[in-house]
């Protein structure tokens, strides 16, 4: 099947470059909002330097800000709805979902396989209680010059290291000229966003921009029970940024951005289903389950919620300089420096249970949660700052045959504050867990301190510390060949602190208060002594690697318009701990040895277009994927493996040897004047060839890998593609440029999980239809009108599962949004 796939496309690109003999025509990132005809060079910074897209051997797609704002994308959510390769699995909903490309996924607390970058400068690293964000929250996708999917190792030339690729978010830069918009919106679920900037030029040597985002929307998710916010998946954010380029003399500019963004809603909620009584020795504790499955039939996006307080505020602020000094025509030398902070508070009911009757009588104004997290009070579940430095040097010689760059990267992340704390709660009824009173679901006792349900108060802090130091050049060996290759040796250190303390219930509102992790990993003591001294929980732990990383490809140029490439890239992401847990805490480094061969092609006789495809294969090894934990039953309480029923752990294991393949293709072609396709596809190929399963840690029976040996990985469709027809009408130009396009992704469907219920393993396909509607300057005026509509059929399916069944007998799943739809206007004014 893979040869198949690679055969047929590569059979499409070397039909297209010998028809591709004249010289290139001027290429464009598709933009409904300009025109399908305009079509000029698009410009990247994939390699750290300004360069045209099909000059870079790098499988990569871009989006300006207008398609951003024609596909309505807010969210990496989103994104990853566009663009083939790419994956956006929310284990935790939205603003904690992560990227994946190519398989290379960010399970839990593991360091981003992709990295996020914006102006360079990659995103603060916050590890949380739920994992994923990395600081990719709301209010990122606004006054963009364009982003830019890289696809594969990037571990030469960016700041901290990545397997999967990186994701460059390029904000627009101040410029000489007076100018700016403002944008408002309306739609559906009472949606309203204001987008406005302003560019101001205050002397020939200083611009300014500043520009806001703001939108509210009311939540798709409607909640059935009563309890707490009537829907769920709203949109309420603000976001202010700030540029200021200086020319300090001719040769010196300093450009510096300031960012800040604020998200306050209800969070994201999941959907239970799949129960199953005899699929865990817990059910019966939680037998309400199917009561709660039938009362949100009705509706897909019907779901029913148990937690009052529910409530998910992220706020996040940045500042960034660089410096670059043209010190000669041949040397360039840059420095670009950041300061960022990173808070999230999340109240939520994680495994979706609604605290509704069930076979435990609840009494009234009491909750009775599966598994429910909340901050401590006066604390963040995540509140981390990040320093990076990157000091570069860029040239090349007077022939231009040899370009070079390099340079020396470091980060620090650290606590903001002190301990990020939460508090979960399992199987317990509680009026106020932050003032212990609560009850054990079946008021069980066994010793001085046993119980079944329990209360985990978890306060962490960690350290990291990033040192790269890297080098790359470019060689034309003649005017067709170019040999590049780079190095980058990196060492990476992880520091935990944490306190994680057990709390029973063997009498009500009696809490007997335990270490989660045992001697000697912590002191210990009475229950009476950890309630005065949490220090005696104290549990630390340090994961330090460090590796070498390069990369080396060949570039040939045959025609003006054709280039060839071949790459082999070493990947590697740093091992990491996670002191929340014990057991699943720690892990090593990864690596992948990755090969591609690809062609970028550019051409204009019978019709006008590009065509780029790479074919890709990775060996990993050592690869971190998550692990899922089986809890204890309550027949095995009391033993020293079980001495209470802990939150359903998800921790990582090195998998041992995987491998990924496939192929990449993006293209544009404009066979009629106003008529304009894009295309995007990539097939992927992946298997977990072995695993080392560790010891289950106390409170669990097994642990197992979502992926079976011999099985493919997590979040890997094979076939995922998007199609973007665009059609200018043919109007005369005092009416102004009307646009019409539509977009249709196809994913196919992906294994989810062998720990899932019967059924849901395999996620099924997901399809999504966008309509665009773009009139630009509307009757020789400065406004420009829109209208969208995304997922016009209404498509429904899961977008990913917690995986809890084999430890409650159901399991709960994120859900795709419904049909949206709106309007926009835009006036410009300026240049």
């Amino acid at each position: 099947m893979m040869n198949r796939y690679f055969n047929n496309a590569l059979y499409v690109a070397t039909a297209l470059a010998v028809g591709a003999g004249a010289p290139a025509y001027a290429q464009q990132a598709p933009n409904t909002s300009a025109g399908v005809d305009e079509l000029s060079d698009i410009v990247v910074t994939a390699r750290r330097v300004e360069e045209r897209l099909q000059d870079v051997p790098i499988s990569i797609t871009v989006f300006n800000q207008g398609q951003l704002e024609d596909r309505n994308v807010l969210s990496i959510q989103d994104l990853a709805t566009y663009t083939p390769s790419l994956s956006a699995p929310g284990t935790f909903g939205a603003n904690n979902a992560t990227f994946a490309i190519r398989g290379f996924v960010q399970a839990g607390n593991t360091t981003p396989s992709v990295g996020i970058f914006f102006a360079d400068v990659v995103a603060s690293h916050s590890q949380g209680q739920l994992g994923g964000g990395n600081g990719a929250g709301p209010g990122l996708f606004f006054d963009l010059a364009n982003v830019q999917v890289l696809k594969g190792p990037q571990g030469t030339l960016f700041g901290r290291n990545t397997t999967g690729g990186d994701i460059l978010l390029v904000p627009q830069k101040p410029t000489g000229d007076f100018g700016g918009y403002v944008e408002q919106s309306a739609g559906n679920y009472d949606m309203e966003r204001t987008q406005a900037a302003v560019n101001i030029p205050l002397n020939d040597q200083i611009r300014v921009r500043l520009a806001v985002d703001r939108e509210t929307r009311q939540g798709y998710l409607d909640n059935v029970s009563g309890i707490g916010p009537d829907h769920f998946g709203d949109v309420d954010y603000t976001a202010l940024r700030a540029s200021v380029v200086i020319d300090v003399t001719p040769n010196i500019e300093n450009y510096t951005i300031v960012s800040w963004s604020t998200s306050d809603t209800n969070g994201d909620y999941p959907k239970a289903f799949g129960f199953t009584p005899g699929a865990s020795a817990v059910a019966p504790l939680i037998s309400n389950i199917p009561a709660q499955i039938q009362a949100t039939s009705g509706h897909f996006w019907d779901i029913e919620n148990g937690d009052p307080y529910a409530r998910e505020s992220i706020q996040q602020w940045r500042v960034i300089n660089t410096t670059t000094w043209t010190a000669s025509d041949l040397l360039t030398v840059k420095n670009i420096m950041s300061y960022s902070q990173f808070k999230e508070l999340n109240n939520s009911n994680i495994f979706g249970e609604s605290g509704g009757p069930g076979a435990i009588p609840i009494p009234l104004g009491t909750t009775n949660f599966v598994v429910s997290v909340a901050a401590a009070p006066g604390s963040h579940n995540t509140a981390e700052q990040t320093v990076t430095d990157e000091f570069q040097l860029q040239g090349h010689t007077g022939d231009s045959r040899l370009t070079y760059q390099t340079g020396v990267y470091y980060e620090l992340n650290m606590p903001l504050g002190g301990f990020q704390s939460t508090e979960a709660t399992t199987l317990l009824n509680c009026i106020n867990p932050f003032a212990f009173e609560c009850t054990d679901v079946v008021g069980r006792a066994f010793g001085a301190e046993g119980f079944v349900g329990s209360e985990e108060l978890s306060s962490t802090e960690y350290h990291f510390r990033d040192l790269g130091v890297y080098a790359q050049a470019n060689y034309k060996i003649t005017d067709q060949l170019t040999l590049t290759g780079g190095v980058r040796y990196t060492k990476d250190e992880s520091d935990g602190l944490s306190q994680v303390l057990a709390v029973g219930y063997p009498a009500p509102n009696a809490p007997g208060y335990t270490c989660a992790f045992p001697p000697p990993l912590t002191t210990g003591g009475t229950s009476a002594e950890i309630q005065n001294n949490h220090t005696l929980c104290d549990y630390r732990a340090q994961e330090n690697s460090h590796a070498p990383t390069w990369m080396f490809d060949l570039e040939y140029k045959p025609l003006d318009n054709t280039m060839l490439y071949v790459k082999e890239s070493r990947g590697y992401r740093q091992g990491n701990v996670d002191v929340s847990q014990y057991g699943l805490g720690s892990w090593k480094p990864e690596k992948v040895d990755t090969y591609e061969i690809g062609s970028k092609t550019t051409f204009d006789q019978v019709v006008r277009g590009t065509f780029d495809i790479t074919a890709f294969y990775n060996d990993f090894t050592n690869q971190q994927l998550a692990l899922n934990a089986v809890a204890c039953s309550p027949a095995q309480l009391g033993t020293a493996q079980c001495p209470f029923i802990p939150s359903p752990a998800a921790g990582i294991g090195n998998a041992g040897k995987s491998r990924i393949d496939g192929v990449e293709i993006d293209a544009s072609i404009a066979p009629l004047p106003g008529l304009r396709f894009d295309f995007g596809y990539t097939y992927l190929d992946t298997k977990l060839l072995s695993v080392t399963v560790p010891p289950p840690p106390p409170g669990f029976t097994s642990v197992a890998f979502p992926s079976p040996v011999g099985g493919p990985l997590q979040f890997s469709p094979k076939n995922k593609y998007t199609v973007t027809p665009s059609y200018k009408l043919p109007l005369d130009p005092s009416v102004g440029s009307i646009v019409l396009s539509a977009t249709f992704t196809h994913q196919g469907s992906e294994f989810n999980s062998q720990t899932a219920p019967p059924g849901f393993q395999t996620l099924g396909p997901q399809n999504n239809l966008n309509l665009d509607l773009n009139w630009n300057n509307i009757l020789g005026h400065p406004l420009d009108l829109s209208l969208f509509a995304t997922n016009v059929t209404g498509e429904k399916y899961y977008l990913a599962t917690s995986g809890i069944y084999q430890s409650f007998g159901y399991d709960v799943a994120y859900l795709n949004q419904p049909t949206m739809y709106g309007a926009r206007l835009k006036y410009r004014f300026g240049r």
